[in-house]
């Protein structure tokens, strides 16, 4: 087997600028995505929930579209499909301080859509969580639409919609390798740039790999601290009961059923 162990160490311990301007570009991408998807989200499942057919037969649309069809597929259309079918080319921007090259700004958009869909279907189901007596109580009481579902519905929901959204980040820091495909230097293609370079090809992906392994550690990490602060009160003493660093990560142990 022909791997070399110096190699590994030097590029794991002491990155060079390629792997962690990669490694920016993943963590911004992940970041501006989720939270962009997850607003989008929020109103597309207002809008499925809708009574009004003119909004939940595009949000259903929307939810069924984005689902149902390869992340890769979607990247590819939005950057490379658009500018050959004429309906838009996304350009370099330039924004005073720094230039936003077209594929990023067309991988944020299609990493967006995606994400909105999931998230939507998440949200969906954190409001069909909260007891129907919680909006008849509301409406007694004279709120509005918009002023009940802000103080009353949402805040209830959102304790059911954080652990799933914090498996969606997860799972889109590592969608972010796809970009790769529209030559967004992501950590994944400046992974390619390098070992086209040195031909250690084992060595460096194997050190992309333990790269997105300590991202996604670490995030289950912040993951459950935010389930134990803002989740339901019953699942946050079941974390707090089961909680311990090998669990976490690894998923032994069982959680005990609270008291």
């Amino acid at each position: 087997m022909n791997f070399d162990l110096s190699i590994f160490w030097e590029y794991l311990l002491r990155p060079s600028t390629v792997y962690l301007h990669g490694l920016w570009l993943t963590l911004s991408i992940s970041v501006i995505a989720q939270a962009l998807g997850t607003i989008l989200g929020l109103f597309i499942a207002l809008s499925g929930i809708s009574k009004y057919r003119s909004l939940n037969l595009p949000a259903r649309f929307f939810v069924w579209a984005f689902r149902g069809t390869p992340l890769l597929v979607q990247i590819v259309f939005v950057y490379t499909g658009m500018a050959a079918a004429g309906i838009f080319r996304f350009e370099d921007l330039d924004l005073g301080l720094f230039v936003l090259p077209g594929n990023i700004q067309a991988g944020v958009l299609a990493l967006t859509l995606n994400e909105a869909a999931y998230m939507a279907e998440i949200i969906r189901a954190g409001i069909g969580s909260v007891g129907v007596g919680q909006t008849e109580a509301s409406k007694s009481l004279g709120m509005t639409y918009p002023l009940y579902m802000r103080r009353i519905i949402l805040p209830q929901a959102a304790r059911v919609v954080i652990p799933p959204l914090g498996n969606e980040f997860n799972a889109m820091l590592k969608n972010t390798t796809l970009l790769s495909v529209i030559g967004v230097p992501e950590l994944l293609l400046a992974t390619q740039m390098v070992t086209t370079v040195t031909f250690r090809v084992f060595e460096l992906y194997l050190v992309v790999a333990c790269y997105f392994l300590t991202l996604t550690t670490l995030w289950g990490f912040v993951q459950a601290y935010i389930e134990r602060r803002f989740g339901e009160p019953a699942a946050r003493e079941t974390n707090t009961q089961s909680f311990s660093a090998y669990r976490r990560i690894f998923g032994f142990g069982e959680a005990r059923e609270p008291r």
